[in-house]
């Protein structure tokens, strides 16, 4: 008998998509490679057909724009939330390039899963219209679920403990036990491999192992208070190391490098790097928007964080999650105040202790075993044979 096959489509839709991807399909494939044919594949990039290229560029396109104008980012989620989880998943599916959803489900047909294990709404919603009817995963990278997580699946995975409580009372026609399942947070495996000691690690980075380090980064695409925030520092002087991890804005890196700061501060403009879990376990404090992925990672790493930006009704959620549940992050929309703190906490680093010491309580609720026999159970339903 062929082996099942196991679909994990990466979608890149900001970055927060493709690292729990990562993470769950190494997992995976390291417990159960031996039973089942695991498929990876890039799922609109590589197949070939120019609709699908062109909607997951207008996806990424999506981001940036509301990132930019926030007005609508909050008008487009509260949409969702207002049309409820079949119409806005159709319409984003559907609309935001007109033709994509017959070549989608052509590509998942041409793939032919048994399983299809997701990180994005838009795969879920193709393999459950597709007709070769392949169970379905879905992890929400984020805290809290929304209408396009919300789309039937056969099991949604949940990292935070706040949001599975709170979609078991808001969604109770959608959830239940068996349906929603409360599982940690997925991060990258190379995570597990860095150095706890900061002074080796901004060596290694070409930082200042002494100094009081910052880290500012405005998601992958790099829009948003970044710019702000670095000048104010810049101008103030502080004594630290500032990193401004720019993503894939090359223009805003272009811009930075040519920046000069002065005797104390030492300015390190970043480009997109590989190298973004170091930069976060080097540092004292994380600057950024709210989302969920990057403050999964610094909370990982024990690292305090401050939301600088949030963009969307879903970076609104995240932001109360790290704020008010668990209480790792400040929030601070303003540049200058969030230059303040950051001058506060260099000259008294002990005042960070209370989002430090809450967020190495965290350090437990980390990696992609749980959720890995959460899927193999799943597909087991189907292939009771495995179980052998």
């Amino acid at each position: 008998m062929s082996k099942p096959r196991v679909l994990f489509p990466y979608v890149e839709a900001g970055m927060g998509h493709i690292t729990p991807m990562r993470a769950i399909a190494e997992k995976f494939k390291e417990l159960y490679g031996d039973k089942v044919e695991c498929i990876e594949n890039k799922f609109f990039g590589d197949s070939g057909n120019k609709t699908l290229v062109a909607f997951e560029k207008k996806m990424c396109k999506s981001v940036t724009d509301t990132n930019r104008d926030h007005a609508l980012g909050f008008a487009m989620t509260f949409t969702m939330l207002l049309f409820g989880n079949r119409i806005a998943t159709w319409a984003s599916s559907c609309l935001l390039k007109s033709g994509t959803k017959k070549p989608a489900i052509a590509h998942m047909e041409e793939l032919a899963p048994d399983m299809v294990v997701s990180t994005h709404w838009s795969t879920n919603y193709f393999a459950k219209n597709s007709p070769c009817a392949p169970l379905t995963a879905l992890y929400c990278p984020d805290a809290y679920t929304y209408p396009l997580f919300n789309y039937p699946s056969d099991v949604l995975l949940l990292p935070t403990e706040a949001g599975y409580k709170h979609a078991l009372k808001r969604w109770k026609r959608r959830f239940n036990p068996d349906n929603l399942q409360h599982v940690p947070a997925l991060i990258r495996n190379d995570a597990y491999k860095i150095s706890s000691d900061k002074r080796t690690l901004r060596e290694s980075l070409g930082l200042d192992p002494d100094k009081f380090t910052v880290v500012v980064a405005e998601g992958g695409y790099g829009i948003g208070r970044i710019t702000k925030i670095c000048r104010e520092v810049i101008k103030r002087d502080l004594n630290v190391n500032l990193v401004a991890v720019c993503g894939k804005n090359a223009e805003l890196y272009e811009q930075m490098k040519s920046w000069k700061s002065g005797e104390n501060c030492a300015f390190h403009p970043v480009g997109f790097t590989e190298r973004m879990l170091e930069y976060l376990a080097c540092a004292d404090l994380f600057c950024g928007k709210s989302g969920a992925n990057v403050f999964f990672e610094a909370c990982y790493f024990g690292v305090p964080q401050i939301v600088t930006n949030t963009a969307t009704h879903i970076e609104k959620f995240n932001c109360k999650y790290f704020v008010e549940d668990i209480k790792t992050a400040l929030k601070i929309f303003n540049a200058e105040k969030v230059a303040d703190k950051i001058e506060e906490f260099t000259a008294d680093p002990e005042k960070l202790s209370p989002l430090k010491k809450a967020a190495e309580a965290q350090r437990e609720n980390y990696g992609a075993e749980k959720s890995a026999k959460h899927i193999f159970e799943l597909l087991c339903t189907r292939f009771p044979e495995l179980k052998d």
